[in-house]
């Protein structure tokens, strides 16, 4: 896979730390196999939409939306934050990446910290009995 994310993104830095990136993409292909993939094609690929009125927030980049921090792609940067190496690329058009959050679902299966839809259960108003 380094070899082929090379060639697609003319990068020569995963062919230059092979052995790293052969073990990143074992992971990030078995982080996929938990529910991304099948939420592409679902929600972002065939656009079945059960998208919230409202998404708050917005990114702090503390990487849990990608593959909880699995992502071969994902990047550390200053004060415990990440970006993604493949932003600027054509490639990441074709991910799931672009569409988070598209749903309650999604916040909630990576726990984000900074996104919210109306509703939220997070927030609990007490009522007088």
């Amino acid at each position: 896979m380094p070899l082929v994310v090379s060639l697609l993104l003319l990068d020569k830095r995963f062919v230059a730390n092979y052995g790293a990136y052969r073990a990143l993409f074992k992971v990030h292909f078995q982080a996929l196999s938990k529910g991304p993939v099948e939420h592409f094609l679902r929600d972002v690929f065939m656009r079945f939409k059960q998208v919230p009125v409202t998404v708050h927030g917005e990114c702090v980049q503390c990487g849990n939306c990608c593959l909880n921090q699995q992502c071969a792609f994902l990047e550390p940067i200053d004060g415990g934050k990440f970006q993604c190496g493949i932003y600027g690329t054509y490639l990441r058009r074709f991910s799931n990446c672009g569409s988070f959050p598209l749903h309650a679902h999604d916040i909630a299966r990576y726990q984000c910290p900074s996104f919210f839809v109306d509703g939220d259960p997070r927030v609990v108003w007490l009522t007088p009995q």
